[in-house]
């Protein structure tokens, strides 16, 4: 069932829950909590909780809102608190001013000052504590537009409309003494109590892990048939003619590779591989290599990318590399108007295009092919297993190529790929100069602004990335658009832009296009251009609050830069954890890089933050649950 079909949610609505990823109901029941506040009512008087106050109370003054920096507000007022008078304040949150009235109870989240009596609020509920002063809030991903108490509303709706039925096996769940997936997922969205919710998530974590697991052990059972329809007749002959017409010579790796999946192309074995290479490795072009084998055995190619941006890459950089050839290539993306679809659905249906590059519109249920025989789809991780099983009912019997440059340990990819070849490319295009890294504290700065400023002077460009995207008194961590003031002051004569995930659809995709353009100097920005985004232009990253990422993302980071022949840059500005950090400065090897990350990362805390990146399920970590994948693996094994 589409989400267009719940009540309250109209066109718009629609539009920015497509923005988070949630097309249908299924997917919006599944749209979990990345965090959840647990909030029990403190005493104020108690030094234990001064960092961590949680208080309700009377709003006793009108509130006071000042603007400054441009963008910045801060919002005051006084509040009755436990029979005492206090001041509270809380930045970026003027909206709220018309909601905090003399009389209204509302609860406070916090830093309490007791010199001051005053406390510097992360957030502000418009009401008292329920449930005797103890309650858990479950916190969305959001989008503009959209408020945390819509995206509950719309969520509990959908649990109305949604069937569930348990994917996991009664005696398994008995075994384990896991709930009713059903039962689960409404707990998860509206807890009560720590303990059923940690129940509950225990739950669907097991569930999430077995229905993939079970996925991916059918898929490799049906994967090792040998049958003659999977034969395709690849034309060898036009296949290296259109690998030594390319301007550039194929690494080592890339050419091992080709030939590995197309002697596989031509077997009676389906290919099924994940190809793993580091940024800026080459990945694409052994995926157009393969599509055109495809084409000289007479069948289309659809090619899946996560970002409109990244499809709209895809697209130029193909049309370039086959201009000489009969091979023809069409993009399809969301965005297009409905005479423009159902032109390209006809082309599609009479076999009048070889490769079809796109987003989610490719698993339209529209697209119908005429010979579809190679289904790629690129960051593979991007993609729940059920889209990519759709892209491939399309066909009756795909090749698969899954891409991705994230790295992932080998012992870790077998156990998740279990229906997979993983083929690898480690040796990077000839003329790639390394990327030089430096860890910088904050008082080193004046340095990397005088690189930053002899880059644009050569006409280069930057950028600038931050952890946050607006000031939260809560943390001293940087934030975008703090960040474009200093640098606006800085860099006067440049034009400066923000990109980050709140943002709609629209809005990135039109700076990220003008940054590759060059009509953006200097892009600062959260980790939403972590992936796959090629400027080539760009030769220097700055980090602030690197000690907050993971190596696998900064190294993503990093990789958006240095993909030309010009030396490039990556400044990590950071006062602590010098150690974890230098192994960047040692080392531009992603697969060093994740072996590292892989050791370092903890265990988390339950309701902590979820992290993002490779394989990133909606509720597990395989670093943090790796123990439970191997425990559903054998479950799996043993049901199967």
């Amino acid at each position: 069932m589409e989400i267009k079909n719940i009540s309250g949610i109209g066109p718009k609505a629609e539009e920015l829950l497509n923005n988070l990823g949630v097309y249908s109901v299924d997917d919006l029941v599944r749209n979990y909590p990345y965090r959840f506040d647990v909030l029990k009512r403190k005493n104020i008087n108690d030094s234990n909780f001064f960092d961590n106050m949680v208080v309700d109370g009377i709003v006793e003054s009108n509130p006071i809102l000042t603007f400054f920096k441009g963008r910045m507000n801060r919002l005051s007022f006084r509040c009755n608190v436990q029979n005492k008078i206090i001041k509270v304040v809380i930045f970026n949150r003027g909206f709220m001013k018309n909601n905090i009235t003399i009389g209204k109870i509302i609860t406070l989240i916090g830093k309490y000052n007791p010199k001051t009596e005053t406390i510097t609020c992360s957030n502000i509920l418009l009401r008292g504590l329920e449930n005797n002063g103890e309650e858990i809030i479950p916190v969305y991903h959001l989008t503009k537009g959209i408020t945390s108490k819509q995206m509950a509303m719309y969520i509990n709706k959908g649990l109305l409309e949604t069937n569930v039925s348990n994917n996991v096996p009664k005696e398994i769940m008995d075994k384990y003494g896991f709930m009713d997936e059903y039962d689960a997922l409404k707990i998860i969205h509206n807890p009560k109590d720590e303990s059923t919710l940690k129940l509950a998530l225990k739950t669907l974590k097991y569930e999430e892990l077995f229905t993939y697991l079970k996925k991916v052990k059918e898929l490799k059972m049906k994967n090792e048939e040998h049958d003659n329809i999977y034969i395709k007749k690849v034309d060898d002959k036009k296949v290296d003619e259109f690998i030594n017409n390319l301007p550039f010579e194929l690494t080592t790796d890339q050419i091992k590779v080709v030939n590995n999946l197309i002697n596989t192309l031509k077997s009676d074995v389906k290919t099924n591989a994940l190809l793993q290479g580091d940024v800026g490795s080459g990945k694409t072009i052994v995926a157009f290599i393969l599509s055109y084998a495809a084409y000289t055995a007479g069948f289309q190619s659809a090619l899946m990318a996560p970002t409109e941006v990244l499809a709209i890459q895809h697209y130029e950089n193909a049309l370039e590399l086959f201009k000489n050839t009969n091979f023809k290539i069409q993009l399809l993306t969301g965005k297009m108007t409905l005479k423009e679809k159902k032109e390209i659905y006809k082309k599609i249906e009479n076999n009048k295009i070889d490769m079809l590059i796109g987003t989610h519109a490719l698993i339209s249920d529209n697209v119908n092919w005429n010979k579809l025989g190679l289904v790629i789809t690129d960051e593979q991780h991007r993609f729940g297993v059920n889209q990519r099983l759709k892209l491939k009912k399309k066909a009756v019997s795909p090749d698969v190529l899954m891409m991705s440059a994230t790295p992932i340990p080998r012992t870790y990819a077998l156990t998740l790929y279990g229906d997979t070849d993983v083929e690898s490319i480690k040796t990077m295009p000839k003329g790639r100069i390394p990327i030089i890294t430096k860890v910088k504290k904050t008082d080193e700065l004046k340095d990397v602004l005088e690189n930053i400023y002899n880059a644009l002077k050569n006409n280069n460009q930057a950028y600038v990335i931050a952890p946050m995207i607006e000031e939260n008194e809560d943390t001293d961590y940087t934030n975008v658009y703090d960040l474009k003031h200093k640098f606006e002051l800085a860099f006067k004569n440049y034009k400066i832009e923000v990109l980050h995930g709140k943002m709609n659809a629209q809005e990135k995709d039109k700076i990220m296009n003008d940054f590759k353009y060059n009509k953006i100097n200097i892009l600062i920005s959260t980790t939403v251009i972590e992936v796959g985004v090629d400027v080539k232009n760009a030769s220097i990253m700055v980090i602030f609050d690197a000690d907050r990422f993971g190596l696998s993302t900064l190294h993503q980071l990093r990789g958006r830069v240095g993909r030309n022949s010009i030396q490039s840059y990556c400044y990590l500005i950071s006062d602590k954890d010098k150690k974890r950090l230098k192994i960047m400065e040692d080392t531009n090897d992603g697969y060093k890089i994740s072996e590292e990350d892989f050791k370092l990362r903890g265990q988390g805390d339950l309701f902590g933050n979820r992290q993002s990146g490779a394989l990133s399920f909606k509720l597990s970590d395989i670093r943090r649950d790796y123990d439970l994948i191997v425990k559903v693996k054998k479950d799996v094994d043993e049901y199967i």
